[in-house]
């Protein structure tokens, strides 16, 4: 894996995606090194009710702690956040997060753009953000923004997601630094700490 353009220490690994994004995150989960030095945000789009469980299926699948991102919680490393469902995620300059219920983007709440867009004015060159597959263009603008901020974008392999919609368009509308087989993954946030 070419590190050059993971040489400036990254702050912040945030994972967004839709349909078929939940089988990429059980199988990169696993392969991860318990001593990362970042926090991993993931924002997928859930049913609201629907996939409450969702933070303790991923939790039995990796060493790192696990858990349903709260109000005004600050954001720490070595630990896993996903995003509620039916709450847009933001990023404040504190490093901490904010819940926000305001209207749909993309037809989804929570929104990839919008935590995506969030962190990359507080994190800047060490935020990095990965799309994954899914069936609408939500994270486009985001990596869009996270690399005028001067952030590293990656994407799933459109060709290995079960719905290539998502990091097609992302691939076509944004500067993409790395475009990642799910093999490949575990690696490159491995390698990011």
């Amino acid at each position: 894996m070419e590190e050059s353009k993971l040489m400036e220490k990254c702050e912040a690994l945030i994972i967004g995606g839709s349909a078929g994004s939940l089988d990429v995150l059980l199988k990169v989960l696993p392969a991860l090194d318990s001593t990362l030095s970042f926090p991993i945000i993931i924002v997928v789009h859930r049913k609201y009710g629907a996939d409450s469980l969702l933070p303790e299926l991923l939790s039995g699948r990796t060493s790192l702690i696990v858990k349903e991102i709260d109000e005004k919680e600050p954001i720490l490393a070595g630990t896993v956040y996903v995003a509620p469902s039916d709450y847009h995620t933001l990023i404040e300059k504190d490093k901490s997060f904010s819940l926000d219920y305001s209207e749909k983007i993309n037809y989804s709440r929570p929104a990839i753009d919008v935590t995506f867009q969030t962190a990359a004015e507080v994190y800047k060159t060490k935020l990095v953000c990965l799309l994954l597959s899914g069936s609408n263009s939500d994270g486009v603008n985001g990596l869009i923004s996270a690399k005028a901020w001067g952030g590293i974008t990656a994407i799933q392999d459109p060709a290995t997601a079960q719905v290539s919609y998502m990091p097609q368009q992302a691939s076509i509308h944004a500067k993409i630094d790395y475009i990642l087989r799910i093999e490949d993954m575990a690696e490159f946030i491995n390698l990011l700490s």
